[in-house]
């Protein structure tokens, strides 16, 4: 069986930041089964950023992550080391804005974290399966994503600055599964041109920096005293990027992806591009409607009654992780009195109402809160996407964030017809039910 993993001891790692030259330290820190891969900074209140595209913020040249006032810079060569051991639950505490660079490849990390060693549990690893082509283009950059039969990831990269640029044409390919990353990927250093180490000069990025300590290109080569790893060692590290960036699915990938000249921002596009097919073919695969729950069973797990039942039947349950379930909408809902007579519109806060329930129901399924009630502590990331009509049938999935004896946390969205209608993440305060 396919399991998760995580590391048996801490590992620490210092530097400065690539881009920003603040001194930092990274500890990598083993953490439960299903939690993912989260930084914390540990200088703001350990709180915390979960490495998943929902989290990427723009930046030039580099993948970012911000969760409320939190962010963290500089995490694609990290995440490509954690992706290449398939380490699926990781704490990464850092104590700056920005993952420390050290040599500018993926090398530290994977060596820290060999170190660590790798441990499993019994708990089985969920994957991607890509089962239909999906392709972003942006001018003449490309990425794709194809099925494969084979196991894990594929690789097919090619770089290319034209006839009169500085690097030449390269292309590699990379088999992660079978491929020895440690020694073809991992040393592979992030790298620039010379024109382009000027701008960022002048942006006042990078200026800690000196031409030994970043691989710098001119028109003859590395500047300084650097020399390439690699004959292609720029569109190694292309690749590496890569592999980090498509770590921010939340899960390995099985299938083939080819890219041309992609950078990060195209990288997040894919991964969420894949992360939408995916909730399609699950929506197309539950048309069915099997019921693992019923309305009556659901009245055995929530407090709710009419009108304030707002889930009709549970489709899917996995463990306690993820649950989805349906909200059919009538003309005869008595909120459609009011809301509004002339064009009736399901209010925004009961479509948040009905996923908040799921999440409930997600809850209830651990032994340890039997006799609980998820009374309701926050809403973040709010986002009405599009109107629910009568006649509407609303799919819901509620996703489990964190769960503690006290605390709930849920990822939630709603669709209609495959289209998003409504995202949040809810916290729950867990109190027992006789207190109510």
């Amino acid at each position: 069986m396919d399991v998760q993993q995580t590391i048996a001891k801490p590992a620490t790692l210092e530097g400065r930041g690539l881009f920003g030259g603040h001194p930092a330290t990274l500890t990598f820190r083993p953490a439960p089964t299903n939690h993912g891969v989260v930084f914390v900074r540990t200088d703001m209140g350990k709180a915390e950023i979960p490495a998943l595209v929902q989290y990427v913020v723009k930046r030039a040249r580099r993948t970012a992550l911000k969760c409320g006032e939190a962010s963290i810079d500089t995490c694609e060569h990290c995440l490509s080391a954690v992706a290449a051991l398939q380490i699926d639950n990781l704490i990464i505490e850092v104590t700056g804005p920005e993952v420390p660079a050290l040599d500018g490849s993926a090398k530290p990390f994977f060596d820290a974290l060999t170190d660590a060693g790798i441990e499993a549990s019994s708990e089985p690893r969920q994957r991607l399966i890509v089962t239909e082509p999906v392709m972003v283009r942006h001018e003449d950059t490309m990425v794709a994503a194809m099925p494969s039969e084979e196991p894990g990831l594929h690789l097919v990269y090619e770089l290319d600055y034209g006839n009169n640029g500085p690097i030449g044409r390269q292309l590699r390919v990379f088999d992660c599964h079978n491929g020895n990353y440690a020694h073809d990927i991992a040393p592979s250093r992030t790298f620039v041109l010379e024109q382009e180490a000027n701008v960022l000069r002048e942006r006042g990025l990078g200026k800690h920096l000196s031409p030994d300590d970043v691989l710098v290109i001119g028109d003859k080569g590395p500047l300084g005293t650097n020399k390439f790893r690699f004959d292609d060692e720029p569109v190694r590290h292309k690749m590496l990027d890569l592999i980090g960036d498509l770590y921010l699915l939340g899960a390995p990938i099985q299938g083939r992806i080819v890219a041309y000249k992609s950078g990060h921002a195209l990288n997040h596009m894919l991964v969420r591009k894949l992360i939408k097919q995916h909730q399609s073919q699950v929506r197309r695969r539950l048309s069915l409607h099997r019921n693992v729950l019923d309305i009556r069973r659901i009245a055995r797990i929530l407090p709710h009654r009419y009108p304030m039942l707002l889930v009709d039947r549970i489709v899917e349950i996995d463990g306690d992780r993820r649950a989805i379930g349906i909200k059919n909408v009538t003309m005869n809902e008595p909120f459609f009195q009011g809301h509004y007579p002339g064009t009736p519109i399901m209010p925004g806060v009961l479509v948040v109402e009905a996923m908040a329930q799921l999440s409930g129901v997600l809850i209830g399924q651990k032994l340890e809160h039997t006799g609980k009630l998820a009374v309701l502590l926050s809403l973040d990331r709010v986002k009405l996407r599009r109107p629910v009509t009568p006649g509407d049938q609303i799919v819901m999935e509620a996703e489990a964030v964190r769960v503690r004896s006290r605390i709930a946390h849920m990822r939630c969205r709603a669709y209609v017809a495959e289209e998003l209608a409504a995202e949040a993440e809810v916290k729950f305060m867990l109190v027992d039910d006789d207190q109510e």
